[in-house]
């Protein structure tokens, strides 16, 4: 975990908002993947998610784990890397493709 970005306490993370760095909401964090061999957070367990951003499957899931390498801060709110918009504009120029 970058020190930078690890928060003081991890249960600090439960219930922040998580945002793309150009601002577009992507869910809130309901819990976090541990990995506890190295006593790190692997990733941040989502629900509530943007439906725009996630395909029909995804949405009536119970939610998305965003690997926390993409965290890229950590204050009232968490905010990480545009991988998710770009997972999503990928895919609908695949459907425009197909189409």
């Amino acid at each position: 975990m970058n020190p930078e970005t690890a928060p003081q306490e991890i249960t600090t993370l439960v219930g922040r908002e998580v945002y793309t760095k150009n601002g577009v909401f992507v869910g809130e964090v309901e819990d976090l993947r541990l990995d506890l061999d190295v006593e790190q957070v692997t990733g941040l367990a989502l629900h509530q998610i943007n439906t725009e951003l996630f395909g029909p499957d995804v949405s009536q899931s119970r939610g998305v784990i965003v690997p926390y390498r993409w965290v890229q801060a950590v204050g009232d709110i968490v905010i990480v890397n545009d991988v998710v918009e770009r997972v999503h504009s990928d895919e609908t120029d695949e459907e425009e493709v197909a189409a």
